[in-house]
C-alpha cells in the first residue's frame, strides 16, 4: 500500500491541498479524476519526487523505480521514435511497445514529423518499455482515436502499478481493476 498523509502544498496564496491523506493499491490501475485545477497533476508530481510541497509522509515508495508520461509527449524532436523509446529501453523492448500501440510503421520517423496522437503513444511506448515499478500517466488517451485507446487500455492493464491522471471518466471506465479517487 502507499500512504500519503498530510500533504500541504501551495503555490502562493493559492492552496493545492491543506492536510491532505490517502492511501492506495500496490498493484492495478489508480485514476485520479476531478475538475481542473485541482491538484491531479500536482498529486502525481508530489508522488513522483517531482514536486515537492511544503509537508508531506509518503510511504510505500521506497525503492521503487518509476516512470511518467507528462501531459506533453517531450519527445526528442530529431530523434526516431523508436530511438526516443530506446533512450529508456533495449532496442527489442521499444519496438515491442511501440507496435503494439500501432507505431510499427512509423518508428523510423523523426518525432517531428509525427501528429500528436502519434507522439502520445510514442510517450506512453517509452513509459511503458522502461523496467518499472509505477507508471505514472498524466492524460494518456488525449489526442487518441478509440482503436488506439484500446490499444493504450491493453498495455496500461499489463503492468504492476499504473497512476493515471484523467479527466475523461468514460476513458477510465475502459480499464479493469481501477481504482478511482477524486479531488
Amino acid at each position: 500500500m502507499i500512504e500519503i498523509k498530510d500533504l500541504n502544498l501551495s503555490f502562493g496564496e493559492k492552496v493545492v491541498f491543506n492536510r491532505y491523506s490517502v492511501a492506495l493499491p500496490d498493484e492495478g490501475v489508480v485514476v485520479i479524476m476531478g475538475d481542473s485545477g485541482v491538484g491531479k497533476t500536482s498529486l502525481m508530481r508530489v508522488m513522483a519526487g517531482l514536486l515537492k510541497p511544503q509537508s508531506v509522509t509518503i510511504t510505500g515508495m521506497e525503492g521503487r523505480k518509476i516512470s511518467f508520461a507528462f501531459q506533453e509527449a517531450r519527445l526528442l524532436e530529431h530523434m526516431t521514435a523508436l530511438k526516443n523509446v530506446s533512450l529508456v529501453s533495449d532496442v527489442n523492448r521499444a519496438t515491442e511497445m511501440l507496435t503494439a500501440l500501432g507505431m510499427k510503421e512509423e518508428m523510423n520517423q523523426a518525432a517531428s514529423k509525427l501528429s500528436g496522437g502519434q507522439k502520445q503513444r510514442v510517450s506512453l511506448a517509452r513509459a511503458l518499455a522502461f523496467d518499472n515499478d509505477i507508471v505514472f500517466l498524466d492524460e494518456p488517451f488525449a489526442g487518441l482515436d478509440p482503436a488506439n485507446k484500446a490499444l493504450a487500455v491493453e498495455l496500461i492493464s499489463s503492468v504492476r502499478l499504473a497512476i493515471i491522471v484523467s479527466h475523461d471518466e468514460k476513458d477510465c471506465e475502459l480499464l479493469p481493476n481501477t481504482t478511482k479517487i477524486r479531488l
